[in-house]
């Protein structure tokens, strides 16, 4: 199997990014590939930067009219020369031996769409390493998102997930929504397509994100899972709400001990300190696992506030008609 992979990445405003991901293809091992970099209305464009590597990396560089990540990824399809289309983030950096591993995974294991995990690398700073880890250990998300041990199906994220020429064929492409990948997967998935989950094709996520800005979107990502579930009726799961469950059961506790018992928050205090072992154990850094304290009740708070809003809003007075309206126009597609 002698495959060619088009990389394809959309990209806003981040040229300081794309240079860093570049910088990772230049070093690739394996050179069967091309990088498709789709500029999707930048103000601050990155072409300057995707000039300079001419001659170091196969690069095709677009620049279009702003419309959203979905069609900046659809633009780079229709132009990617490639067999299998591979989608990492402008924020991620490749292993020099990332290609090289996709194909020994599919040249093993053949399938026609797979995903892979993301790890914090060692230049990256504190808060982002605590971030990673938040993002992946059980005791928050990690199981929803899958991984080393998931709760539910694996799905890929648009962070390191790919697929066959095929599979756009029959499938099409990303729609213009939240959680993007989850909707791409499950299409995938009842297309009669088989996903396969391949540890050792992984990336270095950066998430270029401030506390703030985690919270957010945290809290985008609840929000979609109701968007999800409005899209296909039965596919959410227990595991789907454990986040909103936390913050209700928080929310309980806390009040008890303001108004009745103080040890009533002590399942929380059990919870941080096994959050804290946890990331102790991952990233062998006291100041990572200290940071981890804040990162992982942003996780699951930011995530539950977001599903419990859209839930309340959409679901059980059926405000948001607009959301209604967008699921039926797009179930009809």
């Amino acid at each position: 199997m002698s495959l060619l992979f088009s990389i394809i990445v959309p990209v806003y405003n981040r040229p300081g990014e794309i240079s860093d991901l570049l910088e990772s293809l230049a070093a690739q091992s394996d050179r069967g590939f091309e990088a498709v970099i789709v500029e999707d209305g930048s103000t601050v464009p990155c072409g300057n930067v995707c000039r300079a590597y001419e001659g170091k990396v196969p690069l095709q560089y677009f620049f279009k009219d702003n419309e959203g990540r979905s069609p900046a990824r659809n633009y780079g399809m229709d132009r990617a020369r490639g067999d299998y289309f591979v989608f990492v983030d402008s924020d991620c950096i490749l292993p020099s031996g990332y290609i090289a591993s996709l194909r020994k995974a599919l040249e093993e294991n053949y399938s026609p769409c797979f995903g892979g995990p993301d790890d914090a690398h060692a230049s990256f700073s504190p808060l982002q390493k605590a971030i990673n880890v938040s993002m992946t250990s059980l005791l928050t998300t990690g199981g929803i998102r899958g991984g080393k041990v998931s709760m539910e199906k694996f799905t890929p994220r648009t962070f390191n997930m790919g697929f066959s020429r095929e599979v756009y064929a029959k499938v099409g492409g990303f729609r213009e929504m939240f959680s993007e990948d989850i909707d791409m997967s499950t299409r995938i998935r009842r297309a009669g397509f088989s996903i396969a989950l391949f540890r050792s094709v992984k990336v270095f996520h950066k998430r270029r994100i401030s506390m703030r800005k985690f919270w957010r979107q945290v809290h985008v990502f609840g929000m979609s899972r109701i968007t999800l579930k409005l899209l296909y009726p039965g596919s959410m799961k227990l595991v789907h709400t454990l986040p909103a469950l936390f913050t209700l059961g928080s929310a309980a506790l806390v009040l008890l001990a303001i108004f009745w018992k103080w040890w009533c928050v002590l399942p929380l205090a059990a919870w941080l300190a096994a959050v804290w072992i946890d990331a102790l154990i991952a990233s062998r850094s006291l100041k990572v696992s200290l940071l981890t304290l804040l990162t992982s009740p942003i996780q699951l708070l930011g995530y539950g506030t977001g599903f419990i809003r859209a839930y309340t809003r959409s679901i059980v007075l059926r405000r948001g008609r607009d959301l209604h309206r967008e699921v039926e126009m797009r179930r009809g597609k």
